[in-house]
């Protein structure tokens, strides 16, 4: 049975972070670039690094009754962060450059635990004035390896729940879909009403399509062992999505591991909507040859479900961001720190 989303009417992204900035790019009829001069003055220059993080503003119209008995609209604003970058400063930087106050974040998720996305997330929770809600798969928490082909092989950052719960962060564990705005954040386990939500998280995606491979690459601590086992999937990996009003969904992933068709197909099996109006975010298709002969049929099933914008982040890589824009001109959208997409 789907979940009956509650339509929006506008959802805001303000990358944050990304791999890339171009401070040239123009504003669009859903673009809003960050400006290079102000007052006579250049700016500082945003900062990219190999990481992501975006803000999210969801716009809510809701009908409320006046003094005078009549109907009138409201405008509701709900405001989240979806990851935190690769550095402890670079989010914070780029948001006091942006003039974003992130005290007025009521809760960040996190796309999956990997360090390129949560690393800003302390120095975020200490911008931030009150306890926060932080919505997480309980497998971001895992201790990881990178094992290469040749041998090579590092210990990843862990994200450690200990010092967040220090730090007075609220975690919420779920594996599953749940929704945001939070109603009740005094419980680990919170079912919120779909009549009262306006994004939906998807929870661990199902892995369907045969040549979206995971990270091949990763392991995990057995800490009854005491050796490392074999975890490609990055079960962890979550997106988020929304229903714009008359339009259909906007899907945002972070790097994508489950792979971009997957979550995409999730999203509308998870709604009942099959009408896809933006897709943004990584799709992870840089990395080695294992991603690369993924692009071509990553492509041929986007043309497929025919999202009306494309706007490739992060790690999709500049291979598999050329390819879209050749064969898909008119729907593409190239992404810059400091660009807000509206939508």
């Amino acid at each position: 049975m789907a979940i009956q989303l509650q339509e929006i009417d506008k959802i805001s992204i303000t990358i944050l972070i990304d791999n890339y900035t171009d401070r040239l790019l123009q504003n669009t009829s859903h673009t809003l670039r960050s400006p290079m001069i102000r007052g006579e003055k250049f700016l500082r220059a945003p900062l990219a690094e190999h990481g992501f993080s975006a803000l999210i503003k969801i716009h809510h119209k809701h009908q409320n009754e006046n003094l005078n008995k009549r109907l009138e609209y409201e405008n509701d604003i709900n405001t989240f962060l979806f990851d935190t970058g690769v550095t402890e400063e670079g989010i914070i930087l780029n948001a006091a450059n942006f003039g974003i106050n992130l005290d007025e974040i009521e809760a960040i998720i996190l796309s999956h635990g990997h360090f390129d996305h949560f690393n800003g997330l302390l120095n975020v929770i200490d911008h931030i004035s009150r306890p926060i809600d932080i919505i997480v798969h309980p497998d971001a928490f895992l201790k990881r390896w990178l094992i290469f082909p040749d041998g090579r092989k590092a210990r990843m950052p862990v994200l450690e729940e200990e010092i967040l719960l220090r730090k007075g962060a609220i975690i919420h564990k779920n594996k599953n879909a749940n929704f945001l705005p939070l109603r009740d954040s005094n419980h680990d386990d919170y079912k919120n009403s779909v009549a009262d939500s306006t994004l939906l998280i998807t929870g661990q995606i199902p892995r369907e399509t045969n040549f979206e491979k995971g990270f091949p690459f990763q392991y995990i601590e057995d800490p009854d062992e005491n050796n490392l086992s074999h975890d490609p999937l990055v079960n962890d990996d979550q997106a988020i999505v929304v229903n714009i009003r008359d339009k259909g969904l906007v899907i945002l992933s972070g790097c994508g591991h489950a792979g971009i068709i997957n979550t995409m197909n999730y999203a509308k099996r998870l709604t009942g909507i099959s009408k896809i109006h933006a897709v943004i975010g990584g799709f992870h298709l840089t990395g080695g040859k294992i991603y690369e002969d993924a692009i071509d049929l990553t492509i041929d099933e986007i043309q497929k479900a025919d999202p009306e914008w494309i706007v490739p982040c992060h790690c999709t890589g500049w291979k598999a961001v050329n390819r879209i824009i050749n064969s898909m001109p008119e729907k593409f959208i190239q992404t810059s720190v400091g660009t807000v997409f509206e939508f």
